[in-house]
């Protein structure tokens, strides 16, 4: 299992609702987390912002993001990825969501 933190200079809100967007899952998810189609997270708390991944299909993945509130309205987000060879991947893994936070703001 690998554990990164980034932040991000997005307010939490609109970081934890673009992860959790079955839509904007598979362009940041690892692909065996992607395998299974449209991708909801299984347990989701709104009120911790804390969502989690699984895939039937590759039962030893799981993925789960806790997203905190940081300096000047920014968010700290903190990914625990388990499955093949993870170290970098997770690091990737949060980039890419990074890569989506900015497309959602600038889309909106």
């Amino acid at each position: 299992m690998a554990h990164v933190e980034r932040g991000m200079s997005a307010p939490p809100e609109v970081v934890f609702n673009t992860a959790i967007d079955p839509d904007r899952a598979a362009a940041w998810l690892p692909e065996p987390l992607r395998q299974d189609g449209g991708r909801r997270p299984e347990v989701v708390s709104v009120e911790e912002m804390r969502a989690t991944w699984y895939s039937d299909s590759a039962p030893d993945w799981s993925a789960e993001i806790r997203v905190e509130a940081a300096d000047a309205g920014g968010a700290r987000v903190r990914l625990d990825l388990a499955g093949g060879d993870v170290p970098a991947l997770a690091e990737e893994t949060l980039a890419n969501l990074a890569r989506e936070v900015d497309d959602n703001l600038s889309a909106g």
